[in-house]
């Protein structure tokens, strides 16, 4: 089946060459939204599997519309925050809000696309150094309110997990290091992002340095 992109930007011409791009590579635009008003919007009407959002619009930025977007009931899209800087607070709380990675506007079109079917397809979008650094810089100022109380939840192996997963590594990677299958370790993932209240892989990570189970420079 066809991947159905929103794509939310209030500049026009960078809409008009993201809907190109998508529909010459074969993917379905569900819409265009030229702010987060309409993103929201749209969403709830369109119903795509992916939302395209630009972080700084009007009406209602970007943080804002993936935390109504994402809090909403029904199907929930993967959201990709769209920045022209990569280290940027906004982009720090979009993820913290639930959305699943983020791409740079100067991303070369084929990486958009790759992003968008990786993201589509359940994977994340946390491979790059920069996530980490960018979790890692902005972490230091949420940590104090954000404590050590919400993982009181979950189990030994829980913590565990979501420990490796902050420190970026990937349910394989998980698997072989606590000796388990990937089975196991996707179903204690889910139980801990399902008693945190998280949406995505990029949130679980911001937990993870926020309450202080992971601390820049440990692995």
């Amino acid at each position: 089946m066809s991947i159905r992109v929103l794509v939310a930007d209030d500049q026009p011409l960078i809409r008009a060459g993201l809907v190109a791009l998508f529909r010459a590579a074969g993917l379905e635009v569900a819409g265009e939204a030229a702010d987060g008003a309409q993103a929201v919007a749209l969403t709830a009407e369109t119903r795509p599997d992916v939302v395209l959002m630009d972080i700084r619009m009007p009406v209602l930025d970007g943080i804002a519309a993936t935390r109504e977007i994402l809090t909403a009931t029904g199907p929930r899209p993967k959201v990709i925050v769209l920045t022209t800087f990569d280290l940027d607070e906004y982009v720090y709380g979009a993820l913290g809000e639930g959305a699943s990675g983020f791409l740079l506007k100067d991303t070369p079109p084929d990486r958009i696309i790759s992003a968008i079917r990786t993201i589509a397809a359940g994977d994340i979008l946390l491979a790059p150094r920069i996530t980490h650094r960018l979790i890692e810089t902005h972490a230091r100022q949420h940590r104090a309110a954000a404590g050590g109380g919400r993982l009181d939840e979950l189990t030994a192996r829980e913590t565990e997990v979501l420990r490796l997963v902050g420190n970026g590594l990937t349910n394989t990677q998980i698997a072989a290091r606590l000796v388990v299958s990937e089975a196991t370790v996707k179903t204690h993932l889910k139980h801990t992002m399902s008693k945190l209240r998280l949406n995505s892989r990029a949130q679980a990570v911001v937990v993870a340095y926020e309450t202080g189970l992971v601390v820049p420079g440990t692995g």
